[in-house]
């Protein structure tokens, strides 16, 4: 029987597996797991791991993540960020740290290990590699150039720069590599065997711009990533439909899709080799549904892929949701045979 971690990295490697990889993202439901309070969980190294430990082994999870919340990086550079006893940390959109432009100019990318946020992260990356990472596959993270771009100019301000200001858009964008790198670098070194690439506001433009912007910076991350020796996730929520040939293009050893993307089209657009993650709708199905309308959800993602599938919702499994519901998730995982 293979581990997890060997399970993950075989499927990536287009290589036969025992079972389906099983690889749903959980954040706060990991915090409750262990009874701690979000906001402890999200900037607390140790009780990251220890969360997510305890749900990997709870359902049979093939891998354990850093993921948290996306004021990691920004809040390094100096963003404001909120910060909430048992919710995700928010960038602070009203007083967004670039809300001036002038001010890129100036701006450096913070050292990972500055020993803060980045630096908690990288701590994260190496507990779980020392807890867990014989067994499981180990995910570090980072935001991708949109979703870091916005979370330092604002969203609004950085979708109206598509169009009227797109010189800076590239600064921008070129800025937030050189932030990516080396936090990817370290969390690498850690231990990290993959580096999911969170990249959530790029569902919001069109293919024009994002041909035009957004396609090379997302494939710099990943040929960045891959030549550190780290396999690459690329995870964006929101409706891709209309981008999913060019995502296919960009050579990530997996593709998350959200819950309102056909994964057939998916498919179709993207070729029978790029291995593809999801895509149940986290909440109408995984959370207020029941283990039959779980398992046959699943079961016709998984016949629209056809093959090099992972498990997973379309994002992240909510808090509160049913026990059986994420058991039967994990059980057809655990008993379907790639191929047969």
């Amino acid at each position: 029987m293979m581990t997890g971690r060997e399970r993950i990295l075989s499927a990536l490697e287009h290589k036969k597996t025992d079972c389906l990889p099983l690889m749903p993202i959980t954040m706060m439901l990991a915090a409750d797991e262990i009874g701690v309070p979000y906001g402890r969980y999200a900037t607390d190294a140790r009780l990251l791991c220890q969360g997510q430990v305890a749900i990997a082994e709870h359902f049979g999870f093939d891998y354990v993540s850093v993921i948290s919340d996306p004021g990691v990086e920004s809040g390094d550079c100096g963003a404001s960020i909120i910060y909430y006893e048992n919710q995700p940390p928010a960038v602070d959109e009203k007083n967004a740290l670039l809300a001036d432009k002038s001010r890129l100019a100036s701006l450096k990318p913070p050292a990972p290990h500055s020993g803060r946020r980045m630096s908690n992260r990288i701590e994260g990356v190496r507990l779980l590699k020392e807890k867990a990472g014989k067994d499981l596959l180990v995910e570090g993270w980072v935001e991708g150039p949109t979703a870091e771009s916005a979370d330092l100019r604002g969203i609004n301000h950085l979708m109206i720069d598509f169009i009227d200001d797109p010189d800076f858009v590239k600064e921008l964008f070129a800025f937030v590599y050189e932030l990516a790198m080396p936090f990817a670098r370290a969390q690498v070194e850690a231990g990290a065997d993959i580096i999911g690439v969170g990249d959530a506001a790029s569902s919001l433009v069109g293919p024009s711009i994002y041909e035009e912007f957004v396609w090379e910076y997302q494939k710099k991350w990943n040929d960045g990533i891959h030549a550190m020796g780290a396999k690459t996730r690329l995870h964006i929520c929101g409706n891709t439909t209309a981008n999913l040939a060019m995502i296919g293009k960009l050579g990530y050893d997996m593709v998350d899709l959200d819950w309102m993307v056909s994964v057939a089209e998916a498919r179709k657009q993207m070729g029978p080799d790029q291995v593809l993650l999801g895509n149940i709708d986290p909440v109408r199905v995984l959370f207020s549904g029941t283990p039959e309308i779980v398992l046959r959800e699943i079961e016709k993602c998984y016949q629209e892929a056809g093959s090099n599938y992972i498990v997973g919702a379309g994002c992240e499994v909510p808090r509160g949701t049913p026990e059986e519901n994420l058991l039967a998730l994990s059980r057809f995982a655990k008993e379907t045979r790639p191929g047969v």
